[in-house]
Order: structure tokens, then sequence, then C-alpha cells
């Protein structure tokens, strides 16, 4: 298998990236998002998400989408919204990796490298994400890469559809104050 290599997203990318979000959405939301979104056609929803967040003419400077590729194919990715939060920073909205490269690596090697770019691009030092309340090997990764969890919300719903979501799934707000140390904790 070749080396693993890092690089950003482009617009060619958004069928691929909804593709892997797709199926990570089907193996890991199960019970918190509705099965009716589930096994509808997510993939054309994620397409469209991405196929906005990662076109041509779109602003791409409040955010960064990093790729982990082995050859020509896509493993893992990470998206990050700078300074979304006055308080807690920039949101890592999304991390997935493909399922059978799950425990390689890839997704601590991805934060580090979103961390790093939080780190050079926004204004506050903080980093957070939202993770399932009942994903408890999610929680445990964030905590073991310098995470605490803050505090809880109701799970947003894609799309803003609150039919998509089953509303007994709480999120956690995982947090880190200087993104600093875990990209230097990384090298």
């Amino acid at each position: 298998m070749s080396p693993l290599a890092f690089r950003s997203a482009t617009s060619d990318d958004a069928g691929r990236i909804a593709a892997l979000h797709a199926d990570s959405w089907r193996r890991h939301y199960r019970g918190a998002y509705a099965d009716s979104f589930l096994d509808g056609d997510v993939e054309a929803d994620r397409r469209a998400v991405w196929s906005v967040r990662l076109a041509p003419a779109a602003d791409r400077s409040g955010s960064a989408t990093i790729l982990a590729e082995h050859g020509d194919r896509l493993v893992g990715f990470i998206h990050v919204v700078f300074d979304d939060d006055p308080i807690w920073g920039s949101l890592i909205d999304n991390l997935h990796v493909l399922n059978d490269q799950r425990r390689a690596g890839i997704g601590r090697q991805l934060v580090v490298r979103c961390a790093k770019e939080v780190t050079e691009r926004a204004t506050s030092p903080a980093m957070y994400l939202w993770v399932l309340g009942r994903n408890g090997d999610a929680q445990r990764f964030y905590q073991a890469l310098g995470a605490t969890r803050a505090d809880t919300a109701p799970l947003r719903a894609p799309g803003g559809d609150p039919s998509r979501v089953n509303v007994t799934s709480p999120s956690l707000r995982m947090t880190w104050s200087e993104a600093s140390r875990l990209a230097e904790a990384g090298t």
C-alpha cells in the first residue's frame, strides 16, 4: 500500500468526501439519526453539502478540509471552521475515517494537522467539536488527544430538518483550549 499522504480538498473531491461521510454516518449514527434519513439517499445529501463547501467560487478562507489518502484512495478527512465560536474557538465540523482504516492513526494525524491549521490561521487558540453522547469510543479518542468534555446540547439535525434525528441523542462538546499544544505534541 502506498504511504499516507495529506492534502487540502478541492471541488473535485466532493463526491468522494460525500461517499465516505455517508458511509460513516450509516455505520456510526444509527439510532441518533433517523433510519429513514440514513436509509435514504444520505450520500446525495452529503454531496450537495460538500459541493457547496468546496465550490471553486466559495470563500474557503474561514475553513479548511484536509484529506488523508493512500494513493488515489480517500481514507479520511477533517473539516474545520476557523473562529466559529467566540468562546470555544474553531469548530471541527467533521472527522471521518474509512471503517477498514480505523485505529491506524489516521484520525489522530488528521486532528493534529487540523490543530496546526487552527494555530496558523485562527485568531482564537481554542478548538472544539461535538460528539454523540452515546459514542464512548470517540469520546475516549478525543480525550486521549487532550480534549476536555465541556457541556451537552441536543443533536443538530442535518440540513436543519428535525425529522432526521432522534431527539433522545444528545451531543457532547469536547474542547481544546490551546490547539498549539496538540499541534506540537503531534510533531
